[in-house]
Parts: C-alpha cells; sequence; structure tokens
C-alpha cells in the first residue's frame, strides 16, 4: 500500500513516473502477471509483459483475461497520467478484440495505452497489445470514470 498512499497526493504522471524509475514499488498485480511499466508520457504509458505457461488455459495458450487485465492495466493508467493530485479513476467498461493467440513462444508483450479523450468525470482509452514480433495480438477500448480520491 506503499504506492497506493503516494498516489494520492501526487499527480499521476509524477506517481507513474516514480514507479517506473523505481522510486514507488508497483502494484502486487504486476508480479503476478509479469508486467511492468515501461515508458510513461502524458496520456500514453507502455507496459511489457512475460508470459509463461503459468498463464496457460485447459486448451495451451495463455488465457485471455492476462491479456484483458494488461490492457486494463494501459487504460487505466494511460488516464491516470493526465489526473491532477488527488484524482482517481476505475474502469467502467472495457471492450477487448482478441486477433492472435497468445502463446509461451509470442515472447515479450508490449502493450501501449493512449488517452482518447479525458474528462473531469469520464475518460476514453484504446490499447493495442503486441507480440516480440510486432504483431497485433489484441486491442481495447475503454471507458473509465474520474473521481475524487482524497
Amino acid at each position: 500500500m506503499i504506492g497506493a498512499g503516494a498516489a494520492m497526493s501526487m499527480t499521476g504522471l509524477d506517481y507513474l513516473r516514480a514507479m517506473a524509475d523505481g522510486v514507488l514499488p508497483p502494484p502486487p498485480i504486476s508480479q503476478l502477471m509479469q508486467m511492468g511499466l515501461t515508458s510513461v508520457e502524458h496520456g500514453r504509458v507502455e507496459f511489457t509483459c512475460e508470459p509463461d505457461e503459468s498463464a496457460y488455459n485447459p486448451i495451451g495458450v495463455v488465457h485471455g483475461g492476462l491479456v484483458c487485465t494488461l490492457l486494463d492495466s494501459v487504460a487505466g493508467c494511460a488516464l491516470h497520467s493526465t489526473l491532477p493530485a488527488g484524482r482517481g479513476y476505475t474502469s467502467i467498461e472495457i471492450k477487448v478484440s482478441y486477433l492472435k493467440a497468445v502463446t509461451a513462444r509470442s515472447g515479450t508483450l508490449t502493450a501501449v495505452g493512449t488517452v482518447v479523450k479525458g474528462g473531469s468525470r469520464v475518460g476514453f482509452t484504446e490499447g493495442v497489445v503486441t507480440d516480440a514480433a510486432g504483431k497485433v495480438v489484441a486491442t481495447a477500448t475503454s471507458t473509465l470514470l474520474v473521481f475524487d480520491v482524497a
């Protein structure tokens, strides 16, 4: 909860940069999903993810939930990068399109989230996930609620 506590007193951009720089710890889900924040700027974030067989579903491919979580993370953090101190967000909806199966052989996944339209109450973002070969494996659009956290 160290990072979450700091988030309330920092702008979203400063908070995410502190996390990317290792000044603040990443959230616990990052380790569970083997993903991390690699780049952040106003309205845009990039994560990488190292899928392995621990994320496989019964038919031997990475569970779509991992890819959806990756997309939800970049979509939310892209919006977070635009928010002032004391403002937070939560997903209202996310629409994911899975375009290609992911396996451990897909290599490092790269997810980029961008803000389509920010707002004081609702934000709209999108995300794209590519595999190590640069092939798009999934895309998403997201609607997020913005609210006071302080």
